[in-house]
């Protein structure tokens, strides 16, 4: 099961988000293998951790679905990053109403954050909290990956030995996301994502 969430081809789409690499492509912030690392190992660390907290604390029931949303929130400053994770969570809820058609999933509403429906769907398929947290931390870092390794027409095995080469670091991220909710922001990342929404024909949603 937790193969199956951590999936890319799992239709969410989550494909169709850069995690805002398109932007930091196009801002020179992202050009080569060793700069993605630096922006994944980044992106773990905040957006990853952050999203995870909150999927644990949904997953082991500490955190109320309506709470988990207003934290959420509170932890997005940037608009553009809300509707992103709002796109993917309803499109993950939608798989898991299929997959678990008798969970309770009205608590959720029409478009919830991505964290919210990961910690749900977590307790519906009965993992851990770590477990989900690290499900999470490792789609946010592969989603970015792969957007960079097909923007930059990188070498598909240059960026596998990056995430692996990061495992450890998503390992770390998860165990700390199951010890309270995370409290802070990546000012750099919400430029990024609010910037990508002026672009003209982007290939990513964000």
């Amino acid at each position: 099961m937790l193969f199956a969430l951590a999936d890319s081809r799992l239709p969410i789409g989550g494909h169709v988000h850069s995690g805002g690499i398109e932007e930091a492509v196009s801002s020179g912030v992202v050009r080569d293998v060793t700069t993605v690392e630096l922006y994944l190992r980044r992106r773990v660390r905040t957006s990853g951790l952050i999203a995870a907290s909150l999927a644990a604390a949904v997953c082991s029931g500490e955190l109320p679905v309506p709470v988990a949303e207003a934290e959420a929130d509170a932890r997005t400053p940037s608009p553009a990053a809300r509707a992103a994770s709002r796109a993917q969570g309803r499109g993950l809820l939608r798989l898991a109403k299929q997959l678990w058609p008798h969970a309770d999933w009205a608590a959720l509403g029409p478009r919830p954050h991505l964290s919210t429906v990961f910690g749900v769907v977590g307790s519906a398929c009965e993992v851990t909290p770590t477990e989900i947290a690290g499900v999470v931390v490792y789609t946010t870092l592969t989603g970015a990956a792969t957007a960079a390794q097909r923007l930059l027409a990188l070498d598909p095995a240059a960026i596998a030995a990056c995430t692996v080469r990061l495992a450890e670091l998503c390992d770390r991220t998860a165990a700390e996301a199951v010890t309270g909710l995370a409290a802070l922001s990546d000012p750099l990342q919400d430029v990024l994502t609010e910037r990508h929404t002026h672009r003209d024909m982007p290939l990513f949603a964000s």
